[in-house]
């Protein structure tokens, strides 16, 4: 599969990701994003803090999370979870609440380092800025999203002349002293007022700016490259990807459903997994078993019901897996070869940091083979950790069986990563596969 050109329709899916990606520059716009698709698709917002529907078409944001979810007209002593969840948040630098700083002549931001980005490939990027400002009103405090896509910061790398040593030693950067982006000159003047910019660009005064959530993030399109064109170029591929086909996946399979399936299908993004996930909106929390549990009671079945049906169904966690990269193969299990565009991937580890078990691992082969897809199979080298994901906490926090998959990708954690074309749709396929 990986020397095969991509299909009109493989490249579309492509072509769909990439306008996901560029939509969505902090986790609040992936929430909006993927709503926006499944409200194309029929579904509608349901409100927290109101009485919840229950099966039909609904789905609720809370930040940067999203809870979507499909069910038949009546549930039944039969009826269990088929559900699917990623993560909306990325590895990135994020505004300090007092961030304004003047050093040698120069305005720059003090930022904080959010997860475990790679440091070094955030210097010398066009950066613009994204998240969401809470602003003070006259029926209270509203929160607005905001994004800015111009080049409005920069953080220069040193100079080799005066660092010499960097390609023989390597680059070592200080979080707090060598990532202030620089964004104007002073020279002794007042320095660039970070909150009258974000209250200018939100529409609202300064003083009634309260707080904020901000972030930065590359202005680079996203793009299509490759000899052949085979590679997805973009920032967030971890876990924007995952996020897009879970959601487009759950759109078709929601606009094909005739009602009959007896299961409730749904789909979870949720924040703060770089991070954790200890929060409200993240997997370690309630907000998933909360939003479940009164839609299973609101289409009036019981908890009793409820419990059976999560531990009778079965969740895809879906988030990126390292494919095996040409520069550094000693890095990768020799036997666990991992290829772009060689289809989603299936992600084992003996110590419980993905939840696959051979159960679990068994529902997702059938649905790779229904859907007509090549099956990769991960697992880390024995002397080198790997990364965790919101599988285990699913798994734990709801009793439920769950498998960790993902597609294949190069530069994990960097400003700018990599995928296979191909494997957009094929994870696609596959998720769809899943739910029917």
């Amino acid at each position: 599969m990986n020397e095969q050109q991509p299909t009109e329709d493989e490249n579309a899916a492509a072509q769909d990701l990439i306008g996901f990606i560029d939509a969505s520059p902090s986790p609040y716009h992936v929430a909006e994003t993927a709503a926006a698709l499944l409200e194309r698709a029929g579904f509608k917002r349901a409100s927290a803090e109101a009485a919840m529907p229950g099966t039909g078409r609904w789905l609720i944001v809370r930040g940067g999370s999203l809870v979507a979810w499909v069910g038949p007209d009546k549930l039944s002593a039969k009826t269990t979870f088929r559900l699917i969840g990623a993560h909306t948040d990325s590895p990135n630098l994020r505004i300090k609440p007092q961030p304004d700083v003047q050093r040698a002549g120069m305005d720059q931001l003090g930022v904080e380092v959010y997860g475990s980005p790679l440091l070094n490939s955030w210097l010398d990027r066009d950066l613009g800025l994204s998240g969401r400002a809470a602003v003070a009103g006259p029926d209270g405090v509203s929160t607005r999203l905001f994004r800015i896509d111009e080049p409005l910061l920069r953080i220069p790398q040193l100079a080799i002349h005066l660092d010499p040593s960097i390609n023989s030693e390597g680059l070592l950067l200080n979080r707090q002293q060598h990532l202030a982006p620089l964004w104007a000159t002073s020279d002794g003047a007042m320095p660039a007022s970070f909150a009258a910019f974000l209250a200018a660009a939100v529409s609202a005064r300064v003083e009634d700016l309260l707080a904020w959530d901000a972030m930065l993030h590359p202005v680079e399109p996203s793009r299509i490259v490759g000899l052949h064109r085979q590679f997805v170029s973009a920032p967030r591929i971890d876990n924007q990807l995952s996020c897009f086909t879970a959601v487009s996946a759950l759109a078709k399979f929601a606009e094909a459903a005739d009602n009959a399936a007896d299961t409730v299908s749904v789909v979870a993004l949720f924040d703060h997994e770089e991070i954790g996930s200890t929060s409200h909106s993240g997997a370690a929390g309630t907000f998933l078993g909360s939003v479940l549990e009164r839609m299973w009671l609101a289409a009036d079945g019981d908890r009793a019901g409820y419990l059976r049906a999560l531990v009778e169904g079965c969740c895809v966690s879906a988030d990126c897996a390292h494919a095996t990269n040409p520069n550094y193969v000693d890095r990768h299990e020799p036997e666990h070869r991992i290829a772009l565009n060689g289809g989603p991937v299936l992600k084992s580890n003996a110590n419980l940091r993905y939840a696959t078990d051979a159960p679990s691992a068994a529902r997702w082969v059938q649905a790779c083979r229904r859907a007509g897809v090549p099956l990769q199979r991960f697992v880390t080298r024995s002397d080198i950790g790997c990364g965790s994901t919101i599988g285990p906490l699913t798994s734990a926090q709801l009793a439920i069986p769950t498998v960790d998959v993902g597609a294949s990708q190069l530069a994990m954690h960097s400003a700018r990563e990599l995928c296979g074309v191909l494997d957009v749709s094929a994870l696609q396929a596959a998720m769809g596969a899943f739910l029917l």
